[in-house]
């Protein structure tokens, strides 16, 4: 009996398998992101955690494992499901494990990169210094050999040292990781997109969008709950990543909105000035960011065409006198 079981807490995951039984190369010709994971011994959808379930996969997989012989059970549990906040946790720890783990793999490197590296320095040491090869001596071709291997310890010990800081990358990248996901900008940027989502699935819900032929009508049945689940699950992450727009706050860093600019102000953006022509509740206007130089402004502009600037995008501003007064001074 193999049962192919999805919950939003633990994803889709297969119960029932044996090594050497098939399952796994039946699946893994499927495509579909297949995997197994050797830290619970199951095979199941990879980054399926904290979704709905994939339903055309899971079918897809039951019907090739029947067709194989297999008798399939498929159960489907939307209901059991952690917090975004509990999620975010679990992702943050598993980042840890993973700049450790990744850590010591550059660590181990970069000793096999030294070993070899002083193993072939110690063997050239024997070669007296500027000695040729000698074709015609008898010697000729244990030299040879010998300056092979150097050569061949010296690749080696080059590569082991890419592969540390390969690892040391990943490393990085896996203990800043946190930060990343929640820099201002970047969080203000996923809010928006999941704010986005959240319009168009909710009219989806209520039969308000646009149809392809007449009026859309209410989602109704399974595909109804689907939306509703997904809905309050964005909602969900919307207000944790709120949340943490909100401590960046408390601690000092500036959220620029529609009530920092009027026109005819400077807003800061990729290092230079450029005048406020228009404020709107998203962006503001500019010059054509093609333009070049400290401050720039509609007047002397060189092409004529205009670009907008999202707030999350902005790093300062000024007024028009502050601007005046930073041209005198220069």
């Amino acid at each position: 009996m193999i049962t192919i079981r999805h919950t939003h807490a633990d994803g889709t995951l297969l119960e029932g398998s044996r090594k050497s039984d098939g399952v796994y190369e039946i699946l893994k010709g499927l495509g579909g992101n297949w995997r197994y994971f050797p830290s619970i011994r199951q095979i199941g959808i990879g980054q399926s955690r904290d979704k709905n379930a994939q339903t055309w996969k899971i079918n897809a997989a039951a019907g090739a494992l029947r067709t194989a012989g297999f008798d399939v059970t498929v159960v489907i549990d939307e209901d059991d499901r952690r917090t975004f906040a509990e999620a975010e946790a679990d992702r943050y720890e598993r980042a840890e494990d993973r700049a450790l783990r990744m850590s010591d793999y550059s660590d181990r490197a970069a000793d096999r990169s030294n070993a070899l590296g002083d193993q072939a320095h110690r063997m050239a040491e024997a070669i007296p210094f500027g000695q040729p090869m000698m074709p015609d001596h008898h010697s000729y071709g244990r030299d040879r050999r010998y300056r092979d291997r150097i050569h061949a310890l010296q690749g080696k010990s080059i590569n082991e040292s890419k592969k540390a800081d390969y690892y040391a990358h990943r490393a990085e990248n896996a203990e800043n990781m946190q930060a990343y996901r929640e820099d201002v900008p970047t969080t203000l940027r996923r809010i928006e997109k999941l704010e986005a989502e959240q319009r168009r699935l909710q009219r989806r819900l209520d039969g308000t969008g646009l149809a392809m032929h007449g009026e859309d009508t209410p989602a109704t049945g399974g595909y109804a709950e689907r939306l509703a689940r997904r809905i309050a699950g964005i909602t969900e992450e919307i207000a944790y990543w709120q949340g943490i727009v909100a401590k960046a706050q408390d601690s000092g860093a500036k959220i620029w909105s529609r009530a920092d600019f009027t026109k005819g102000d400077y807003v800061r953006f990729l290092g230079s000035w450029y005048e406020v022509l228009r404020v709107s509740a998203k962006s503001v206007t500019i010059p054509a960011m093609i333009n070049q130089g400290a401050v720039i402004t509609k007047a002397g502009a060189r092409c004529t065409w205009t670009d907008t600037v999202p707030y999350h995008k902005v790093t300062g501003r000024k007024s028009a006198d502050e601007i005046a007064e930073l041209l005198a001074s220069a």
